[in-house]
């Protein structure tokens, strides 16, 4: 019989949602289907969305592991407002993700998981195929769990393992409706499993499978095409933020000519940056997974004392735990880069959900009076250059610097273009390597002897000859670093130390505004909610609004020219995945009423939400 070729419609963007239990592999689904629309040049933004629990219960609300990915011909700023297509593996991932589905949205549901059993385990009294409650979307049941069984009969694989391959018949029939090319992920299943033949081979023929099954089937009366979109010329590659975050380090790292050390202790969600890293010793990069979080910062402190580049990552509980280590390094002034993958807290909160609430820790989360400069990532992609500035204001200014991003920046990603290296900021790196003093025939190292634009100390690599000094804890004297106790002594350092920080502010350069230079409102954000920023300025402004944004990477110092921005506009907004943390900061120096906007849910602003708030302020 003659296959007809189906309709094709044009799309100009479109959001996807994979969901089902934490071991049906939705994240590898999700993470697979955006590599082939990166390579299909679309923009791309996601969102992975998965539980804490290492295994919780199979087929309860609580163990729903959910990938979302919008993507389109122009830009993409979010993961989605509203999906849609949802992509159901049971009845737990139905109701968790149905809210996200707008009306009239599609959902692809694994009909063989509505059984009494996985409608029970959902909490579902009666089944929403049958009962009505899915009228006003469009349903595509599919029997995803007999027709991957059926394909894999003669496989000689046990069932378990059979039932493993459903979301490859899934990720199959999704390529076909969206017209994604199959190449990307028949590569990588080749890659993945090598060695296990006859896996490779069963995923690989669920793959076809299912993108066959929609050029076949009756349930899909036309698919979709989402056309490449206009990007900067350039080479492209889809990228994690933690990824991003692991390339900024090596490039600091060979530019500076610095060994680059990295310290850590596993802890979600920075663990993903150690596993990256470990894989990038051809670049001379020393993991170290060392016994707890104070011991890895102190490891890494310990190497930039000897002369490499010293970081160290973790999340808000391990922050608290390396305070100490950080009063240290303003001690010391020593460069050391600390980078915190927020998530929900306070305590262990929610590990694998995002949060912005470690801003006010990072601050000002030390005894003593101990600043440091403070930055933030916006983006999977921006981690990258966020990366290579905290290492490169580390090492200039001999300070600890603090890089906050976020669980949605590490484990989310877009297109990054891949940069020029020789375009990159120059990072000059002196070591002292003779006395810098010079009196009367006396020739001496004076550790804390400061140049005069930077206010940054020497930096001599132990065992040269001649420049030996005292290091430590206790307050140093002025430019001979030896232990002192002096009451005049001890307020001079603590104001050189501040006044250090103060002078990365000479480098920032001028603050951008997206949108309206003047006007109604101005939405000043820090951190990953960029995106949702941007996006809800294009849309109030489409609506006649006069809306600017200012998105802040360096976080302390701020910029020197933000009050002459804010007197442009009538309102100052402050969106925060926190409590209101940012804005405090801003009032406090800036004497302004600005107005707070939070969500602290573990999920990342909508642009809709934003758009919503402003609204409602300007019509007040």
């Amino acid at each position: 019989m003659a296959v007809f070729e189906k309709p094709v419609e044009v799309l100009p963007e479109a959001t996807v949602l994979f969901a089902g239990d934490s071991g049906d592999g939705m994240q590898l689904t999700g993470m697979q289907f955006a590599r082939a629309t990166a390579l299909a040049r679309n923009d791309l933004a996601t969102l992975p969305d998965f539980p804490a629990e290492i295994r919780a219960p199979a087929g309860t609300t609580y163990g729903v592991s959910g990938y979302q990915l919008h993507f389109g011909s122009v830009p993409i700023r979010t993961p989605g407002d509203a999906v849609d297509m949802l992509v159901a593996m049971n009845p737990a991932a139905l109701k968790v993700h149905l809210p996200r589905v707008r009306r009239g949205g599609t959902l692809l549901i694994n009909v063989n998981a509505f059984d009494r059993r996985g409608l029970e385990l959902a909490r579902y009294e009666t089944n929403p195929l049958e009962d009505g409650s899915l009228e006003g979307y469009q349903v595509i049941p599919i029997e995803l769990t007999r027709l991957t069984r059926e394909a894999l009969a003669d496989s000689g694989l046990d069932k378990k393992e059979i039932d493993r391959c459903k979301n490859m018949f899934a990720l199959g029939l999704v390529l076909w409706l969206y017209s994604r090319p199959l190449g990307p992920v028949e590569q990588w299943l080749a890659q993945k499993f090598a060695n296990r033949p006859a896996i490779r081979d069963a995923n690989l023929k669920v793959l076809h499978k299912g993108y066959h099954y929609g050029e076949t089937h009756e349930l899909f009366a036309v698919r979709y095409e989402v056309r490449p979109a206009r990007l900067p010329p350039g080479l492209y590659r889809a990228i994690r933020g933690v990824e991003a975050l692991a390339l900024g380090l090596i490039a600091a790292s060979h530019q500076s000519g610095l060994p680059l050390f990295y310290g850590s202790y596993p802890i979600t969600p920075a663990s993903d940056l150690l596993h990256e890293l470990s894989r990038h010793k051809n670049f001379g990069v020393m993991t170290f997974q060392a016994e707890d979080e104070i011991a890895a910062v102190g490891a890494a402190l310990g190497a930039s004392f000897g002369g490499a580049l010293g970081v160290t990552a973790t999340s808000g509980p391990g922050l608290a735990l390396k305070a100490e280590t950080l009063g240290l390094a303003v001690m010391t002034e020593l460069p050391l880069v600390v980078i915190d993958l927020q998530r929900g807290g306070p305590s262990t909160g929610l590990p694998t959900k995002t949060e912005q609430s470690d801003l006010l820790f990072a601050l000002y989360g030390r005894h003593g009076e101990a600043p440091l400069p403070v930055l933030a990532a916006s983006s999977p992609g921006d981690c990258f250059y966020a990366a290579y500035e905290a290492c490169r204001i580390a090492v200039r200014y001999m300070t600890p610097v603090i890089l906050l991003a976020d669980g949605y920046l590490a484990n989310g990603a877009e297109p990054w273009r891949v940069p020029d290296v020789a375009s990159l900021p120059s990072f000059e790196v002196r070591f002292a390597t003779e006395p810098n003093f010079h009196q009367n025939g006396d020739a001496r190292f004076l550790p804390y002897l400061r140049d005069p634009e930077t206010l940054a100390r020497s930096w001599a690599r132990p065992g040269t000859p001649g420049l030996e000094h005292r290091i430590g804890g206790l307050e140093k004297e002025d430019e001979t670093g030896n232990v002192s106790y002096d009451p005049l002594n001890h307020q001079r350092m603590v104001k050189l130390r501040a006044a250090k920080v103060a002078r990365v502010a000479r480098e920032i350069p001028p603050t951008e505004i997206f949108g309206d230079p003047e006007g109604d409102v101005l939405l000043i954000g820090w951190g990953s909610t960029r995106g949702a920023i941007e996006a809800a300025v294009e849309h109030l402004r489409r609506r006649g609004l006069r809306v600017g944004s200012v998105h802040l990477r360096y976080l302390n110092p701020l910029p020197p020219d933000l009050p002459e921005i804010f007197d442009r506009y009538h309102h100052l907004v402050v969106p925060e995945l926190n409590n209101g943390q940012l804005v405090r900061v801003l009032r406090d120096v800036h004497l302004r009423p600005f107005v707070p906007l939070n969500k602290i849910q573990g999920l990342p602003f909508q642009a809709r939400e934003i758009e919503a708030f402003v609204t409602d302020l300007v019509q007040a």
